[in-house]
């Protein structure tokens, strides 16, 4: 085990960079994983001493944790499996996550009764956990980058243990602005605020978002919002001043672009061709069956496009990987079925013997994800409410032919992309249609300069500058 107030550097996350499979044998498979945080910190080398504090999420982590596997560099906490339920699924995924993507159906929930006063305890139990375990790790005078919705009381209780520490914290979701967030009980706003407050500098992916935090920490707590000499918006309350910046995470277009040219990818690519048919235009998008990201609505649309444009009927297919997520949320399980119940009336209404409008594949398989990146006409990101979404990134850096970028105008992405794409009111199926006809019709040499310049903005910060940049305004007097 590490010893005590050793490292420099550390991130604290809810999901860590390995997870354990318990096998029949009562064998240990560790998995490592993926994802910008990963690659971020990578970014500072095996040497620097950093430590990753993460929460053992699965019974193959748990024992792991019992059975003291792991390495230096990462500390995962064993929390108790009830508290853990609560704090994530009750507490960060079915209120906080809600919240930010303006989710609730507020003629019947949220419903903020004793059972959710049960969970929010269990939250701040969580947080308390990870506010030890990296107490206990820090060096001293070292920095902490704590992550996301799962702790945002994190770093207020870290300060009141390690005040010699450089905290900082960075939100990976939108921010919801102060009259949805005033859904949330008074007690329970402020104390998310004030524990994001803790940090010394709070982050967020876009300036929209950043906005937001910044809105509601005046409205909620009556903080004061300014600005710092290198322009980055500032909240001060009770005496202490937390600086709020912005870091919008980029793809990583080197992987992307030699990930996508594999083997098992032009497999995939091979088998997608066959499934299209020959000469078809094609409309990809590629989620998780996560209700922000308005697959339903996106397959609606679709249906509208086929309606008031029949000439498009057995010349295009819309390819839709709809992955798994969260399933052990009632509400998931039943979007996931009312995703496929859609897509096989669009199916019925429209298919012929030899061609079906739209292909669904609800199996994770990122190999199949690049190829259908590099085959997309056009790309249909129409989230709700999304804190980025790389999807949109990723597609133009991996296309073979160029693609037009239908984008939700609700996508952190559409700060950086909106200019090179068709962008839409996620709501509104008509006009979602009609970007789809404009997308289909684009002119191949618009569509091909549009991709360039998506990929330059896609790619302006991957996630090996953007976790450094974090760093180093965290350290910046």
């Amino acid at each position: 085990m590490v010893a005590h107030r050793a490292a420099p550097i550390l991130v604290a996350s809810n999901r860590g960079p390995v997870s354990y499979t318990l096998g029949e044998d009562n064998t240990l498979t560790a998995k490592r994983g993926g994802g910008g945080l990963v690659s971020g910190l990578s970014a500072i080398g095996p040497d620097a001493g950093a430590v990753w504090v993460c929460a053992a999420m699965s019974e193959g982590d748990r024992e792991a944790v019992r059975r003291g596997e792991g390495d230096t560099q990462t500390r995962m906490l064993g929390i108790e499996p009830d508290v853990f339920a609560a704090a994530y699924n009750s507490i960060a995924n079915s209120v906080l996550w809600f919240v930010h993507h303006l989710l609730f159906q507020t003629h019947l929930e949220p419903l903020f009764d004793e059972n959710f006063r049960q969970d929010w305890a269990a939250y701040e139990t969580y947080n308390a956990a990870f506010a030890d375990a990296l107490a206990e790790e820090a060096a001293e005078g070292a920095t902490v980058l704590v992550q996301d919705y799962h702790l945002s009381l994190a770093p207020a209780m870290l300060r009141e243990r390690r005040p010699d520490l450089r905290i900082g914290h960075f939100s990976h979701t939108p921010w919801a602005p102060p009259d949805y967030f005033r859904l949330l009980p008074d007690d329970i706003g402020a104390e998310l605020l004030t524990g994001i407050l803790g940090a010394d500098r709070a982050a967020f992916l876009t300036r929209r978002w950043a906005e937001a935090f910044a809105a509601c920490c005046a409205d909620v707590l009556g903080a004061e919002v300014g600005q710092d000499d290198a322009g980055e918006l500032t909240v001060t309350h009770e005496g202490r001043t937390t600086r709020i910046g912005v870091h919008g995470l980029g793809a990583d277009a080197d992987f992307l672009r030699e990930r996508s040219r594999q083997d098992d990818v032009e497999e995939r690519l091979a088998a997608l061709r066959s499934e299209i048919g020959p000469g078809r235009r094609t409309i990809v998008r590629v989620d998780r069956t996560e209700l922000s990201k308005n697959i339903v609505r996106g397959f609606l649309a679709y249906r509208q496009l086929l309606t008031e444009h029949p000439e498009w009927r057995e010349r295009v297919v819309h390819i839709a990987f709809a992955y798994p997520s969260r399933h052990d949320l009632a509400v998931y399980r039943e979007y996931t079925a009312e995703v496929q119940r859609v897509a096989d009336e669009i199916n019925a209404e429209f298919g012929t013997d030899g061609w079906q409008p739209l292909l669904l594949h609800v199996k994770d398989d990122f190999a199949r994800s690049l190829a259908a990146y590099r085959l997309a006409d056009v790309a249909l990101v129409n989230p709700i409410r999304d804190g980025m979404n790389l999807v949109a990134k990723e597609v133009p850096v991996v296309s073979d032919d160029g693609v037009a970028l239908v984008l939700s105008r609700e996508a952190g992405a559409f700060e950086e992309l909106g200019d090179d794409s068709l962008v839409v009111n996620p709501y509104d199926l008509r006009a979602t249609a009609h970007a789809l006809h404009e997308a289909l019709t684009m002119a191949v040499d618009e569509r091909a300069e549009r991709t360039k310049r998506l990929a330059a903005s896609a790619t302006a910060l991957p996630p090996a500058q953007w976790f450094l940049a974090q760093l180093s305004e965290l350290e910046r007097p």
